[in-house]
């Protein structure tokens, strides 16, 4: 049996893997802007998305940034923050959560962040009328028919349904 002893960057960063007793590597920020550390000894595989070896990855918490926009009900300095689940909204900096009592305080605005269009010089293969990049909260881009709706209340598309999803 052999001792794995931690080398100096984990005598730095006092991190270590519990799989294998390797340090933990620096921190990576995925498109969605959440932020991981994995450890020293695996690597993600683009290509079989994957990772290749130690599989141990520690998912950190995504500190929420002050933006220079106010809050539409209150005037005070709007947060933008990135949920557990990786979605994106922009809060009002007064918002307060008790967990004790599980209420929420202070000023109630929310605003989901959902993705940027953009038009494009392109004609739609299916019905003719411009296309549109899309570019999700995630980072994901896919062109769309700027035709194409999206019903709410029903749950149903409407207009052209043409879409090609770009590779990043």
């Amino acid at each position: 049996m052999t001792d794995k002893k931690p080398d100096k960057e984990a005598k730095v960063n006092g991190e270590i893997c519990p799989k294998c007793g390797s340090p933990l590597g620096e921190v990576f920020e995925t498109k969605s802007g959440r932020k991981l550390q994995r450890c020293s000894k695996g690597s993600w595989n683009s290509e079989t998305h994957t990772i290749d070896g130690c599989t141990y990855v520690k998912w950190l918490a995504v500190e929420p940034v002050t933006l220079d926009e106010k809050c539409p009900k209150c005037g005070a300095p709007l947060l933008s923050v990135v949920t557990r689940f990786g979605k994106k909204m922009k809060k009002c900096s007064t918002a307060t959560w008790d967990p004790a009592t599980k209420t929420a305080g202070g000023c109630d605005y929310i605003e989901w962040i959902k993705g940027i269009t953009e038009q494009l010089d392109e004609d739609c293969p299916k019905c003719e009328s411009k296309l549109v990049l899309f570019t999700t909260a995630a980072g994901k881009k896919l062109k769309k028919c700027s035709t194409a709706t999206w019903d709410y209340e029903t749950k149903t598309a409407g207009g052209c349904d043409y879409v090609e999803w770009l590779k990043s």
